[in-house]
């Protein structure tokens, strides 16, 4: 048996003044700008920022016991909601024409109905569409019998759940269900004196908050999402770029030290066994070839200081800033190949001083990787010919050498040429050039590059990248949108 008196549900406890008309006067002019320096005292608050670490431990703790949130929603719900209408009922006084009377059912009836109000919020976030829907239902059951509860707000939290976890599609459809419902409670709670259209206007403000609430924090979390996304995408870039920088610079300081140690090294050696063979016919030769090595070995060691002075400056000293070698040192390297038997002839033609220091340097390079292989295939016999010319577009380097007296037909020379052909290669790349390596008729060997000339932006900074030429660490956003 039910008994009726007085139940303020929080669907029914707005009076004629929810829908009082808004205030005669002229239309607000719409908001002021916000004070830039007022904004960012605000965001440096310690009130702010506690309340962001706060939201910070709340999201790890839920990620470590996605069920604790959702028991604690449902136990906040009960305490809130379901313990009031537990207890014995009074009839508050007011104005009788603004009082709604409902049934009110026996203590397990609505133990039920509020538990099957309640309950399904343990699954708002992993299944929101059917949590929505068992809710739905149980209202449904409850108005039907004309009981109100004070449970009923567990709906609303539904569907801000929904809107927030669930899929779009089913929101269209959650909210015209939510509107029938909305519409047969109103119906329900006119009798007790309350205008219809102020019952509407009150449960549709309250559904329509519910999902503009989840909507925005859906928007929210989604800007925060892709804001994570493109952080990591560019700290995963930047990585990228520092490790190519940093095997760019190994390559470059690979390519150095081969030029450097392979040829003159080659040199030495030529000149030792020289100077081992003249010692006893010649001394006086042997003499020259032991400072002929000394002198090598002294530009070879300023080379190996310049470059490593360059990667690391120990001590806080100053690196030595010898200029790199250019066309102009070409022929003092062509003396250097004489002195250690081979027959150089060099010749030049074209503006060579006026070109860009780095396709010097190239040049260079290129000509000393040839003369080194031509000591070394070829041996001391053998009779080269160097040729630079250079015109508007171009600067065509060609080393050509007649191979050794009697010998073989190109023997070595495919395996000699190995790396150093490669870093011939990789050095002409860089400026858009070619290198070909091919024998010629006899015994000879051909190497040929063609560089493309480019005007020198900056004479005094050297154009290969290193590993610090990279962007500074990529900060991530602190989202502010806690597990709800």
């Amino acid at each position: 048996m039910s008994e009726h008196t007085t139940a303020p549900s929080p669907f029914a406890a707005a009076g004629p003044a929810a829908a009082g008309s808004a205030p005669a006067g002229p239309a607000p002019a719409g908001p002021a700008p916000v004070d830039t320096a007022v904004a960012d005292t605000l965001s440096g608050h310690p009130l702010l920022a506690r309340l962001a670490r706060f939201n910070q431990r709340l999201r790890q703790a839920d990620r470590d016991h996605p069920w604790a949130l959702d028991a604690a929603v449902v136990v906040v719900a009960f305490l809130l909601f379901c313990l009031p209408d537990l207890l014995p009922a009074h009839v508050e006084g007011g104005p009788r024409e603004h009082r709604i009377v409902l049934a009110r059912l026996p203590l397990p009836q609505t133990l039920a109905l509020q538990a099957g109000l309640v309950l399904p919020l343990l699954w708002r976030r992993r299944r929101p569409t059917a949590a929505f829907a068992a809710i739905m239902a149980v209202f449904v059951l409850q108005w039907s019998l004309d009981v109100g509860l004070r449970a009923d707000a567990a709906l609303l939290v539904a569907l801000y759940s929904l809107a927030l976890h669930g899929r779009l599609r089913h929101l269209a459809w959650s909210c015209a269900a939510m509107a029938v419902a909305v519409a047969l409670v109103a119906v329900a709670v006119s009798g007790g004196g309350l205008p219809v259209g102020d019952a509407l206007f009150f449960l549709f403000s309250a559904a329509t908050a519910a999902v503009a609430l989840g909507i925005a924090v859906r928007v929210r979390r989604a800007q925060l999402a892709g804001l994570r996304e493109r952080a990591a995408r560019l700290e995963i870039e930047r990585d990228q770029r520092s490790r190519l920088a940093a095997a760019t610079e190994r390559t470059r300081v690979a390519r150095e030290m081969h030029d450097i140690i392979g040829h003159n090294l080659s040199v030495i050696v030529t000149l030792a066994d020289g100077g081992a063979y003249a010692a006893q016919a010649a001394p006086e030769r042997g003499r020259e070839a032991l400072l002929l090595i000394g002198d090598t070995s002294r530009q070879a060691l300023g080379e190996l200081r310049r470059m490593l002075g360059v990667l690391h400056d120990q001590g806080g000293q100053a690196a030595d800033y010898t200029p790199q070698p250019g066309i102009a040192d070409v022929d003092g390297l062509c003396a250097r190949i004489r002195a250690a038997g081979p027959q150089v002839v060099y010749t030049a033609a074209g503006a060579l001083d006026r070109l860009d220091r780095g396709v010097q340097l190239m040049a260079y390079r290129i000509v000393q990787e040839a003369l080194t292989n031509t000591l070394k295939h070829a041996g001391p016999e053998a009779r080269a010919h160097v040729t630079l010319t250079a015109d508007a577009e171009r600067l065509r380097v060609r080393v050509e050498d007649t191979g050794p007296p009697g010998g073989s037909r190109w023997h070595g020379r495919t395996e000699g040429y190995g790396h150093g052909l490669a870093g011939m290669r990789e050095r002409a790349a860089l400026y858009g050039g070619t290198v070909t390596a091919g024998p010629t008729p006899g015994t000879g060997w051909t190497v040929e590059a063609v560089l493309h000339l480019t005007p020198d932006p900056d004479p005094g900074l050297d154009s290969v990248p290193g590993p610090d030429s990279v962007p500074g660490p990529v900060s991530t956003p602190d989202p502010t949108g806690g597990p709800t």
